[in-house]
């Protein structure tokens, strides 16, 4: 009797947390001003970036990039650099109100990184 009532708690706690989906409101991301934290080699950096319909401009160590924005769907976007450099994808995977957590690699590598997006305006 024990174990089947172990066993059918299990079974209820697997059934919610199964069904569990983060909000993705990808939507209010596909435009606007955007800040980012990361890391290289130890130390914090830091980037703004606004992004329009079609492009991003990334403001980071006193250097601007550009890139083309081709949306695949409303939660992924590949961007393009203006200097044909490798394109890269990035994936919406969850959304607060003012912040998107992210995934993102260089197309056609599988190795995958993680990043959060704050929304400045």
């Amino acid at each position: 009797m024990r174990s089947k009532l172990f066993f059918l708690a299990i079974l209820c706690v697997l059934g919610l947390t199964s069904c569990y989906q983060p909000e993705r409101d990808c939507a209010s991301f596909k435009t606007g001003t955007f800040t980012f934290e990361y890391d290289v080699n130890g130390e914090k950096k830091r980037s703004e970036f606004e992004r329009t319909d079609k492009y991003s401009i990334e403001h980071y160590e006193n250097k601007i990039d550009t890139a083309a924005v081709r949306w695949l769907n409303n939660c992924e976007f590949i961007l393009t650099p203006s200097d044909k450099q490798t394109p890269i994808h990035y994936k919406i995977l969850s959304t607060t109100t003012n912040s998107y957590t992210f995934e993102y690699n260089v197309v056609g590598k599988s190795t995958k990184s993680k990043g959060t997006a704050i929304k400045t305006n």
